[in-house]
């Protein structure tokens, strides 16, 4: 992927996008992340008329349009912001610092809700909709709110240093060398084995956070998403700020097992999802972030569909650490069906 910002106007700019399949994409794009305007002569204009492999070329040039303002003039436009990479490695970096008793105060109903499906004796948060499906379809959902905006800090130093950690060269232009179409079944088994690293030395100093001073203010209600008896999707309600989240938890009834153990793969989870957004912005992850396990949802489907994407979501025979905790949610083809469905 390569872009270069062609025009500023007072309230966006004009950024050309140069597919991972050589393909020019002039992109315009609002202060506040809309996207005002897109031309692409390679692909159909007629959304029924593209493959689906060619709309996830322009969704990423899109993505990666947004992500590139981001960078280099400072704007929130990165939309929702629970996919841009700086905020959920904020959080990330606010979880990492806080003790189990914290961490229980935000977390402890999500908790609670998952260790009810495997521990008789341990009461429901949420009890089932009347019009539910099946129990074992649904995300359990969970928003995050940080006490420190990342915009509010000197963004352009801030976005330039975490821009070079990621491995992102922006005076060239030129973020990634590597096509995501040529990592093979080998470079798949290498991602695999720093998945089993990264657990099994996950409370060491060189996994500290890339942005530092991040707190978590508050977290939203717990609610899921489920199918109701027509397999239409549903959402439960929930208190919640008003404000957009850094970052946004969607888990199935998996077993938790100890209040670190959770910690740790909610920890996790934020590293696949970071993972994601740099996939789906066409751009190789920073080695810190090559992993196998389940991030965003979105993704999943995706990586399931789109030929040029490898299965980063899918479980492997060596125990990696998220993938364990999930295994029966998606070694399940009909419980994978369920997320499908839940994003149609």
């Amino acid at each position: 992927m390569r872009a270069e910002i062609k025009k500023e106007t007072n309230d966006g700019f004009g950024v050309l996008v140069t597919d991972n399949n050589n393909v020019k994409h002039k992109i315009g794009i609002c202060d506040d992340g809309e996207i005002d305007g897109h031309e692409c002569e390679d692909y159909p204009s007629k959304p029924e008329k593209r493959t689906r492999e060619e709309s996830e070329y322009g969704k990423q040039a899109r993505r990666y349009a947004q992500y590139y303002v981001f960078l280099n003039r400072g704007y929130d436009t990165v939309n929702p912001k629970w996919k841009n990479p700086v905020h959920l490695q904020a959080v990330r970096s606010a979880i990492d610092s806080m003790d189990l008793e914290e961490f229980e105060d935000h977390f402890g109903d999500l908790y609670q809700q998952l260790k009810s499906h495997h521990d008789e004796d341990t009461e429901r948060v949420l009890h089932p909709p009347s019009d539910s499906q099946d129990e074992d379809y649904h995300l359990y959902r969970k928003n995050v709110y940080l006490g420190l905006d990342p915009l509010e800090t000197d963004l352009a130093d801030d976005a330039r240093e975490l821009a070079a950690e990621f491995g992102l060269d922006l005076d060239e232009h030129a973020p990634t060398k590597t096509s995501l179409a040529g990592l093979t079944d080998n470079g798949l088994e290498a991602w695999t084995g720093f998945s089993t690293e990264l657990f099994e030395q996950s409370d060491e100093e060189e996994l500290a956070a890339l942005t530092e001073g991040f707190y978590v203010d508050t977290t939203s209600e717990l609610h899921m998403a489920y199918l109701d008896h027509d397999g239409i999707e549903q959402v439960t309600t929930a208190v919640d700020p008003d404000k957009e989240p850094d970052a946004r938890f969607e888990v199935s009834p998996i077993d938790p097992r100890s209040m670190e153990h959770f910690k740790a793969a909610l920890q996790f989870n934020l590293i696949c999802q970071i993972r994601d957004c740099f996939i789906r912005m066409g751009v190789t992850p920073p080695e810190e972030f090559q992993v196998l396990g389940v991030g965003l949802i979105a993704a999943v489907q995706a990586y399931d569909e789109v030929d040029f994407y490898p299965d980063y979501h899918l479980i492997q025979d060596d125990g990696t650490f998220y993938g364990d905790i999930h295994s029966k949610y998606f070694s399940d083809n009909s419980l994978l069906g369920s997320v499908k469905s839940l994003l149609n």
